[in-house]
């Protein structure tokens, strides 16, 4: 867990809090396309145009355009309110570590999907994450996938994430 800017994370895929047409017109999403370049968004049009919208479970990828990071993963998080959260929520980061490990990456960074425009509380987001992620890794010990970093950009988002960890495995 580490606050910072997921844009100049160098790690091999970053994952990109997205919406399911892949339009980065705000949040997490803008800032990527935005220093990532315009590549982005061409690459996510033509993602959108040859395989349709993007689901909680199935994350979209580009390439990370002028990112530092060789890969962009689309996680579809959920809106708060449209029920099923939860589960969508654990969808969407087993999904992205799934495809951080079909494209043999390393190192992943993560943002707290869902917890800006979509509204997700953080405190409920922060235990779904992790939980996600130790699931992902308890049924697949062989993944390429060895370093998951949660990148949160303010200290009040650090405090939550790091108070969850803390609640769960006391370290």
């Amino acid at each position: 867990i580490v606050q910072g800017d997921i844009t100049t994370e160098k790690v091999d895929a970053i994952v990109n809090a997205a919406n399911e047409h892949l339009q980065h017109g705000g949040g997490v999403a803008w800032a990527i396309s935005k220093k990532g370049g315009e590549t982005i968004q061409k690459e996510s049009d033509e993602w959108i145009r040859t395989k349709g919208s993007v689901s909680h479970s199935h994350p979209a990828w580009t390439s990370g355009g002028l990112l530092p990071a060789k890969y962009i993963i689309h996680a579809v998080g959920p809106v708060w309110g449209d029920g099923e959260e939860d589960a969508k929520l654990a969808s969407a980061v087993t999904g992205s570590l799934r495809v951080a490990d079909k494209l043999g990456c390393a190192s992943i960074a993560m943002p707290a999907i869902s917890t800006g425009i979509f509204s997700f509380p953080k405190d409920r987001a922060a235990g779904i994450i992790f939980k996600s992620i130790n699931t992902f890794f308890g049924a697949k010990g062989d993944s390429a996938v060895k370093l998951v970093r949660i990148v949160l950009f303010d200290d009040a988002s650090v405090k939550v994430f790091v108070d969850i960890w803390k609640r769960m495995w006391g370290e």
